[in-house]
């Protein structure tokens, strides 16, 4: 009876199913005996509960995709049993399991090596996948064919870093991790990520990898960047620094460098104070579509889709790589003249006289030039809704009727009677942009006749051409050319022009 009992106690307690983790797969479903089958499955993981596929293949649990390493997953497994023994332990059991993805890692990051050796790295397990490459979002990954502790990578350089993702199971992916690898030698080096010389975003990080702990070779300074840039540097290792720019980082077209210091060897950057790297510089289409839009240009322009995002990344992005759109004309009645200068994607006069225009507003120095500056000052104001106050403004001197019509915003509000050059010293013809303005000022050069002139208190002048502006002078007559080369009118007249003519506006001679 003893006996009898105690096999019926031994098959009660194998009649239920088990749910375990596995060395290969995420989980092992363990079958009563009496067999039983997989009814339903489900894998939920990360905070949210997301639902991830799975596939069930002698009698374990694989994931349909790749989870990654480390993560915390919860398994809900359902097993049926067969009818003829379900009375024992039941038709149906729930099981569940709670877990952590396997991960990997490597016994060191930082690896030196002499010159010919070749790139191995060591693991504290074996892997069975990894991804390399020279950016964190460009990986190749690598399924092995059997388990390993050790890889081997190219070595183009004697020194250099590389991106790696290891894990320990095949349907596991993995955050990247930067490798840098160092000369043999006593003294210290360096590496940098992005490498010297590369193409970078107004918004990348750098980060610099030393052979040496960090304390060892910078102690409580940090390197020196170039321009001075809004962020701060980060320690990532014991061995390895970055510096995360902030706001609109080191600016569109900047030239950026650091300095280490000396002693330490840079590996791969040419020779010069630092390693050095370029920001692409804004395009002049997406200038032209920034300062029609702020009304700096008699155009409009509408974007084809939605506008760019208002952070200053998408900004930055979008001053490379300009969104797509169309460009209208403000005014209906705009001189023929004006509309030839119009190119998309060309600079010429009429874009320097918005541009310096522009900078007049905002306190930059007006030379109609886009710097890192330039275009930080340009994005924030686009960002912030900021228009000209100024409106469109064009002063067109005919020399064959002696005349000035000042057209603003679209129309003609002042005509006036000018004198241009003489003969001797003629008014040259061309487009012109306003470069200085003077409520008053002295004027002096020579005269034809080769003497000196100095005329203080000169009222009311817009320089536009060398020594040719736009001023008031006290004539008997206007209407004839009797001036050195400027544009002469009554000075009440000039005093009511002058509001309308700060740098950067267009003068027209013809």
């Amino acid at each position: 009876m003893l006996a009898a009992l105690a096999v019926v106690a031994v098959i009660f307690a194998s009649a239920r199913a088990s749910l375990s983790s596995d060395p290969q797969a995420l989980a092992r479903i363990g079958m009563p005996l009496g067999g039983g089958t997989t009814e339903q499955v489900s894998l939920v993981t990360g905070p949210h509960s997301t639902p991830i596929a799975v596939v069930v293949r002698h009698d374990r649990v694989y994931p349909q995709g790749t989870i990654l390493a480390g993560e915390r997953v919860s398994l809900q497994v359902v097993v049926k049993r067969p009818g003829w023994i379900a009375w024992l332990g039941g038709g149906r059991r729930r099981l569940s399991l709670d877990l952590t993805t396997p991960t990997a890692s490597l016994r060191s990051h930082y690896i030196t090596l002499p010159r010919h050796d070749p790139l191995r790295l060591h693991f504290k397990a074996p892997i069975e996948v990894y991804a390399s490459g020279a950016h964190a979002n460009g990986l190749t990954r690598h399924v092995l064919a059997r388990p390993t502790d050790v890889i081997t990578l190219p070595r183009g350089s004697e020194a250099g870093s590389v991106f790696l993702a290891a894990a320990p199971r095949r349907w596991e992916s993995a955050a990247p991790r930067m490798v840098s690898w160092f000369p043999a030698g006593g003294s210290a080096s360096a590496v940098t990520s992005p490498a010297p010389g590369a193409h970078i975003k107004p918004t990348t990080k750098i980060t610099v990898s030393f052979s040496k702990p960090v304390g060892t070779v910078l102690g409580s300074h940090r390197p020196v960047l170039t321009p001075a840039t809004p962020g701060h540097w980060r320690t990532l290792t014991g061995h390895a620094i970055q510096f995360v720019p902030t706001g609109y980082g080191y600016g569109l077209g900047a030239k950026v460098s650091i300095g280490v210091p000396a002693g330490v060897r840079l590996v791969g950057a040419p020779p010069g104070p630092g390693p050095e790297w370029t920001v692409p510089d804004g395009s002049i289409v997406r200038l032209q579509q920034i300062l029609a839009i702020m009304g700096y240009l008699p155009l409009k322009f509408h974007y084809a889709r939605h506008a760019p995002g208002r952070s200053a990344a998408a900004q930055e992005d979008a001053a490379v790589k300009a969104p797509a759109g169309r460009f209208t004309w403000r005014y209906p009645n705009t001189p023929a003249w004006l509309k030839g200068m119009w190119r998309v994607g060309a600079s010429g006069v009429m874009m320097q006289g918005a541009l310096m225009a522009f900078e007049r507003d905002h306190g930059l120095t007006t030379d109609g030039v886009t710097s890192p500056v330039v275009w930080n000052a340009l994005i924030a104001a686009l960002v912030a809704g900021k228009h000209s106050t100024s409106g469109y403004t064009l002063a067109d001197v005919d020399e064959n009727s002696q005349t000035l019509n000042l057209w603003h915003d679209g129309k003609v509000v002042i005509t006036t009677p000018v004198n241009t050059g003489a003969a001797g010293t003629p008014t040259s013809q061309g487009i012109f942009t306003v470069k200085e303005h003077l409520v008053t000022t002295t004027m002096s050069g020579t005269n034809p006749d080769g003497s000196h002139y100095s005329d203080p208190d000169i009222p009311y002048v817009s320089y536009f051409n060398g020594g040719d502006a736009l001023h008031g002078f006290t004539r008997a007559e206007y209407g004839s050319p009797q001036s050195l080369g400027c544009v002469e009118m009554p000075i009440a007249t000039a005093g009511r022009v002058f509001p309308y003519t700060p740098v950067g506006t267009l003068v027209h001679v013809a």
